[in-house]
Protein backbone atom coordinates (compact mmCIF):
# COMPACT_ATOMS: atom_id res chain seq x y z
CA UNK A 1 0.00 0.00 0.00
CA UNK A 2 1.81 3.16 -1.16
CA UNK A 3 0.58 6.59 -0.21
CA UNK A 4 1.60 8.98 -3.77
CA UNK A 5 1.70 12.98 -3.31
CA UNK A 6 0.63 14.49 -6.18
CA UNK A 7 0.36 18.15 -4.76
CA UNK A 8 1.70 19.17 -1.75
CA UNK A 9 1.28 22.87 -1.55
CA UNK A 10 -1.02 25.26 0.60
CA UNK A 11 -3.64 27.89 -1.45
CA UNK A 12 -1.78 28.23 -4.79
CA UNK A 13 1.02 26.16 -7.18
CA UNK A 14 4.24 27.21 -6.77
CA UNK A 15 7.33 25.88 -8.41
CA UNK A 16 8.06 23.60 -5.63
CA UNK A 17 4.50 22.41 -5.57
CA UNK A 18 0.96 21.73 -6.63
CA UNK A 19 -2.09 21.99 -4.39
CA UNK A 20 -3.76 19.36 -2.98
CA UNK A 21 -3.98 15.97 -4.13
CA UNK A 22 -2.76 12.71 -2.67
CA UNK A 23 -3.22 9.04 -3.93
CA UNK A 24 -3.44 5.78 -2.20
CA UNK A 25 -2.41 2.96 -4.39
CA UNK A 26 -3.03 -0.53 -3.64
CA UNK A 27 -1.55 -3.49 -5.24
CA UNK A 28 -2.90 -5.70 -2.80
CA UNK A 29 -6.30 -5.14 -3.83
CA UNK A 30 -6.34 -5.50 -7.49
CA UNK A 31 -4.15 -2.36 -8.03
CA UNK A 32 -7.23 -0.25 -7.04
CA UNK A 33 -6.38 3.69 -6.49
CA UNK A 34 -8.21 6.55 -4.68
CA UNK A 35 -7.73 9.88 -4.82
CA UNK A 36 -7.96 12.31 -1.91
CA UNK A 37 -8.52 15.70 -3.30
CA UNK A 38 -8.02 17.20 -6.81
CA UNK A 39 -6.51 20.47 -6.67
CA UNK A 40 -5.87 22.20 -10.10
CA UNK A 41 -3.75 20.74 -12.62
CA UNK A 42 -3.97 17.16 -10.54
CA UNK A 43 -3.98 15.16 -14.11
CA UNK A 44 -0.44 16.84 -15.09
CA UNK A 45 1.04 15.76 -12.32
CA UNK A 46 -0.76 12.07 -12.79
CA UNK A 47 1.29 11.98 -16.28
CA UNK A 48 4.55 11.57 -14.62
CA UNK A 49 3.08 9.42 -11.30
CA UNK A 50 2.24 5.59 -11.29
CA UNK A 51 -1.70 6.84 -11.18
CA UNK A 52 -3.33 5.59 -14.04
CA UNK A 53 -6.86 6.84 -14.22
CA UNK A 54 -8.33 3.74 -14.95
CA UNK A 55 -7.46 2.07 -11.71
CA UNK A 56 -9.33 5.29 -9.71
CA UNK A 57 -12.31 4.00 -8.36
CA UNK A 58 -13.10 6.70 -5.54
CA UNK A 59 -12.26 10.09 -4.71
CA UNK A 60 -12.41 11.48 -1.77
CA UNK A 61 -12.87 15.46 -1.31
CA UNK A 62 -12.28 17.05 2.03
CA UNK A 63 -13.50 20.31 1.52
CA UNK A 64 -14.96 22.46 -1.50
CA UNK A 65 -11.87 25.29 -1.44
CA UNK A 66 -10.82 26.08 -4.50
CA UNK A 67 -7.12 24.43 -4.17
CA UNK A 68 -8.61 20.87 -3.53
CA UNK A 69 -11.41 20.43 -5.97
CA UNK A 70 -10.10 22.69 -8.87
CA UNK A 71 -9.02 19.88 -10.78
CA UNK A 72 -11.53 17.37 -10.35
CA UNK A 73 -13.77 18.07 -13.50
CA UNK A 74 -10.85 17.50 -15.68
CA UNK A 75 -9.95 13.91 -14.00
CA UNK A 76 -13.47 13.34 -14.64
CA UNK A 77 -13.26 14.34 -18.07
CA UNK A 78 -10.01 12.83 -18.96
CA UNK A 79 -10.71 9.04 -17.22
CA UNK A 80 -14.33 9.22 -19.58
CA UNK A 81 -11.92 10.06 -22.47
CA UNK A 82 -9.68 7.31 -22.15
CA UNK A 83 -12.67 4.95 -22.39
CA UNK A 84 -12.80 3.82 -19.31
CA UNK A 85 -16.26 2.47 -18.72
CA UNK A 86 -15.91 1.28 -14.71
CA UNK A 87 -18.05 3.17 -11.81
CA UNK A 88 -16.48 6.01 -9.76
CA UNK A 89 -17.64 6.94 -6.22
CA UNK A 90 -17.15 10.51 -5.28
CA UNK A 91 -17.39 11.51 -1.42
CA UNK A 92 -17.17 14.86 -0.17
CA UNK A 93 -19.18 17.87 1.27
CA UNK A 94 -22.92 19.40 0.79
CA UNK A 95 -22.56 20.73 -2.37
CA UNK A 96 -19.98 18.57 -4.14
CA UNK A 97 -23.16 17.18 -6.04
CA UNK A 98 -24.34 20.59 -7.77
CA UNK A 99 -20.48 21.64 -8.61
CA UNK A 100 -19.41 18.46 -10.25
CA UNK A 101 -22.95 18.23 -12.43
CA UNK A 102 -22.71 22.39 -13.08
CA UNK A 103 -19.13 21.77 -14.60
CA UNK A 104 -20.04 18.69 -16.20
CA UNK A 105 -23.54 19.82 -17.56
CA UNK A 106 -21.76 23.26 -18.20
CA UNK A 107 -19.56 21.93 -20.41
CA UNK A 108 -21.65 19.33 -22.02
CA UNK A 109 -18.65 16.50 -20.82
CA UNK A 110 -20.49 12.76 -21.11
CA UNK A 111 -18.96 10.38 -19.19
CA UNK A 112 -18.63 7.00 -20.05
CA UNK A 113 -19.16 5.48 -16.98
CA UNK A 114 -21.52 5.65 -13.98
CA UNK A 115 -20.47 8.09 -11.68
CA UNK A 116 -21.73 8.13 -7.79
CA UNK A 117 -21.33 11.64 -5.45
CA UNK A 118 -22.26 10.51 -2.22
CA UNK A 119 -22.46 13.63 0.02
CA UNK A 120 -20.78 13.20 3.80
CA UNK A 121 -21.30 14.93 7.28
CA UNK A 122 -20.15 14.66 10.48
CA UNK A 123 -20.08 11.22 11.49
CA UNK A 124 -20.22 9.66 8.48
CA UNK A 125 -19.05 5.55 8.38
CA UNK A 126 -18.49 4.16 5.19
CA UNK A 127 -18.52 0.96 4.52
CA UNK A 128 -16.63 0.05 0.91
CA UNK A 129 -14.43 -3.13 0.08
CA UNK A 130 -11.72 -4.18 2.46
CA UNK A 131 -12.41 -0.54 4.65
CA UNK A 132 -14.38 0.70 6.47
CA UNK A 133 -14.21 4.23 6.55
CA UNK A 134 -14.93 6.92 9.54
CA UNK A 135 -15.78 10.73 8.25
CA UNK A 136 -15.56 13.55 10.88
CA UNK A 137 -15.90 17.27 11.09
CA UNK A 138 -12.67 19.50 11.33
CA UNK A 139 -12.08 23.34 12.45
CA UNK A 140 -11.69 25.41 8.70
CA UNK A 141 -13.47 28.29 7.31
CA UNK A 142 -15.72 26.04 5.15
CA UNK A 143 -16.70 22.45 6.36
CA UNK A 144 -13.79 20.20 6.02
CA UNK A 145 -14.06 16.89 6.87
CA UNK A 146 -10.95 14.00 7.74
CA UNK A 147 -11.69 10.51 7.13
CA UNK A 148 -10.03 6.99 8.64
CA UNK A 149 -9.03 4.44 6.78
CA UNK A 150 -9.60 0.86 8.48
CA UNK A 151 -8.48 -2.01 6.70
CA UNK A 152 -10.01 -5.46 7.57
CA UNK A 153 -7.84 -8.00 9.81
CA UNK A 154 -6.09 -9.85 7.39
CA UNK A 155 -6.57 -13.96 7.44
CA UNK A 156 -3.35 -15.42 9.30
CA UNK A 157 -0.43 -16.79 7.54
CA UNK A 158 -0.62 -20.77 6.63
CA UNK A 159 2.23 -22.17 8.59
CA UNK A 160 3.70 -24.72 5.86
CA UNK A 161 6.59 -25.58 7.77
CA UNK A 162 3.78 -27.49 10.43
CA UNK A 163 2.29 -29.19 7.24
CA UNK A 164 5.33 -30.56 6.05
CA UNK A 165 5.96 -31.97 9.08
CA UNK A 166 2.81 -33.46 9.31
CA UNK A 167 3.03 -34.70 5.96
CA UNK A 168 0.99 -32.81 4.35
CA UNK A 169 2.79 -31.45 1.31
CA UNK A 170 1.76 -28.51 -1.45
CA UNK A 171 -0.88 -28.80 -3.59
CA UNK A 172 -4.33 -27.44 -4.22
CA UNK A 173 -5.77 -28.39 -0.86
CA UNK A 174 -3.24 -25.41 0.70
CA UNK A 175 -5.55 -22.73 -0.91
CA UNK A 176 -8.54 -24.59 1.12
CA UNK A 177 -6.66 -24.78 4.15
CA UNK A 178 -5.56 -21.17 4.21
CA UNK A 179 -9.59 -20.53 3.85
CA UNK A 180 -10.13 -22.50 6.85
CA UNK A 181 -11.58 -25.51 5.50
CA UNK A 182 -11.61 -28.75 6.87
CA UNK A 183 -10.50 -31.43 3.71
CA UNK A 184 -9.84 -35.20 3.25
CA UNK A 185 -6.62 -36.27 2.58
CA UNK A 186 -5.75 -39.11 -0.13
CA UNK A 187 -5.02 -41.19 3.05
CA UNK A 188 -8.25 -40.65 4.51
CA UNK A 189 -7.11 -38.30 7.38
CA UNK A 190 -9.51 -35.08 7.63
CA UNK A 191 -8.00 -31.98 8.95
CA UNK A 192 -8.98 -28.27 9.55
CA UNK A 193 -7.12 -25.35 8.01
CA UNK A 194 -7.99 -23.29 10.98
CA UNK A 195 -5.30 -25.85 13.07
CA UNK A 196 -2.28 -24.31 10.41
CA UNK A 197 -3.26 -21.03 9.84
CA UNK A 198 -1.62 -18.50 12.52
CA UNK A 199 -2.95 -15.66 14.11
CA UNK A 200 -4.76 -12.63 11.58
CA UNK A 201 -2.69 -9.65 10.94
CA UNK A 202 -4.03 -7.02 12.03
CA UNK A 203 -5.62 -4.07 9.40
CA UNK A 204 -3.81 -1.00 8.75
CA UNK A 205 -5.28 2.56 9.88
CA UNK A 206 -4.63 5.55 7.85
CA UNK A 207 -5.99 8.90 8.64
CA UNK A 208 -6.03 11.86 5.89
CA UNK A 209 -7.14 15.35 6.72
CA UNK A 210 -8.24 18.04 5.37
CA UNK A 211 -7.50 21.91 6.07
CA UNK A 212 -8.03 22.40 10.06
CA UNK A 213 -7.23 23.90 13.36
CA UNK A 214 -6.14 21.92 16.19
CA UNK A 215 -9.37 20.10 16.57
CA UNK A 216 -9.78 17.17 19.14
CA UNK A 217 -11.80 15.12 16.08
CA UNK A 218 -7.94 14.92 14.17
CA UNK A 219 -6.51 13.07 17.45
CA UNK A 220 -10.14 11.23 17.32
CA UNK A 221 -9.65 10.09 13.51
CA UNK A 222 -5.56 9.37 14.26
CA UNK A 223 -6.27 7.14 17.18
CA UNK A 224 -3.08 5.11 17.25
CA UNK A 225 -3.26 4.87 13.63
CA UNK A 226 -0.52 3.52 11.02
CA UNK A 227 -0.08 6.67 9.16
CA UNK A 228 -1.50 10.30 9.79
CA UNK A 229 -1.34 12.88 6.80
CA UNK A 230 -1.94 16.35 8.81
CA UNK A 231 -1.69 19.70 7.27
CA UNK A 232 1.47 21.66 7.78
CA UNK A 233 0.99 25.27 6.38
CA UNK A 234 2.51 27.31 8.62
CA UNK A 235 5.51 26.58 10.95
CA UNK A 236 6.33 27.02 14.70
CA UNK A 237 6.25 30.73 15.91
CA UNK A 238 3.26 31.67 13.37
CA UNK A 239 -0.01 29.85 15.71
CA UNK A 240 -1.98 32.97 16.06
CA UNK A 241 -1.42 33.40 12.04
CA UNK A 242 -2.00 29.75 11.68
CA UNK A 243 -5.22 29.94 14.05
CA UNK A 244 -6.60 33.57 12.18
CA UNK A 245 -6.84 31.58 8.62
CA UNK A 246 -8.05 27.88 10.09
CA UNK A 247 -4.83 26.27 9.27
CA UNK A 248 -2.15 24.37 11.56
CA UNK A 249 1.61 24.46 12.06
CA UNK A 250 3.99 21.89 11.46
CA UNK A 251 4.39 21.01 15.50
CA UNK A 252 0.61 21.32 16.27
CA UNK A 253 0.39 18.67 13.38
CA UNK A 254 3.24 16.72 15.51
CA UNK A 255 1.31 17.36 18.80
CA UNK A 256 -1.61 15.64 17.24
CA UNK A 257 0.01 12.97 15.67
CA UNK A 258 1.87 12.28 19.83
CA UNK A 259 -1.73 12.88 21.13
CA UNK A 260 -3.13 9.97 18.99
CA UNK A 261 -0.80 7.98 19.63
CA UNK A 262 0.16 7.76 15.72
CA UNK A 263 3.42 5.69 14.27
CA UNK A 264 3.95 7.97 11.99
CA UNK A 265 3.10 11.54 10.56
CA UNK A 266 3.40 13.20 7.27
CA UNK A 267 3.44 16.88 6.93
CA UNK A 268 1.52 17.97 3.47
CA UNK A 269 -0.47 21.32 2.61
CA UNK A 270 3.03 23.48 2.95
CA UNK A 271 2.17 27.17 2.42
CA UNK A 272 3.98 29.22 -0.84
CA UNK A 273 5.71 31.85 1.90
CA UNK A 274 8.29 28.80 2.93
CA UNK A 275 11.42 28.50 0.11
CA UNK A 276 12.76 24.89 -0.77
CA UNK A 277 15.80 25.55 2.11
CA UNK A 278 13.26 26.01 5.20
CA UNK A 279 11.60 22.98 4.18
CA UNK A 280 14.00 20.75 6.24
CA UNK A 281 13.56 23.59 9.32
CA UNK A 282 9.95 22.92 9.25
CA UNK A 283 10.63 19.13 9.38
CA UNK A 284 13.04 19.56 12.27
CA UNK A 285 10.28 21.39 14.53
CA UNK A 286 7.76 18.97 14.29
CA UNK A 287 10.65 15.70 14.85
CA UNK A 288 11.17 17.90 18.08
CA UNK A 289 8.01 16.52 19.55
CA UNK A 290 7.05 13.66 16.98
CA UNK A 291 10.58 12.39 16.29
CA UNK A 292 8.25 10.14 13.57
CA UNK A 293 8.26 12.85 10.92
CA UNK A 294 8.75 13.27 7.54
CA UNK A 295 7.60 16.29 5.19
CA UNK A 296 5.76 15.37 1.75
CA UNK A 297 6.82 16.97 -1.70
CA UNK A 298 5.18 16.28 -5.24
CA UNK A 299 6.06 13.56 -6.23
CA UNK A 300 7.52 11.41 -3.10
CA UNK A 301 5.74 8.53 -1.49
CA UNK A 302 5.30 6.75 1.60
CA UNK A 303 5.13 2.85 1.36
CA UNK A 304 2.28 1.35 4.33
CA UNK A 305 3.71 -2.71 4.77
Amino acid sequence: MQIYFLGTGAGVPSRERNVSSLALIMPEYHGQIWLFDCGEATQHKIWDSPVKLNKVERIFITHLHGDHIFGLPGILGSRSFQGTETPLVIYGPQGLKEFVNTALNTSRTYLRYPLEIIEIQDGTRLKVPFFSILVKKLDHGIPSYGYRLQEQDQPGRLNVEKLEKAGIFPGPHYKLLKQGKTITLPDGRTISGKEFIGPPKKGRTIAILGDTRTTDNSCLLAKECDLLVHEATFRAGQEQLAANYYHSTCTEAAAAAKKAGAKHLILNHISSRFQKDEYQDLLKEAQAIFPATQIASDGWSFTLS
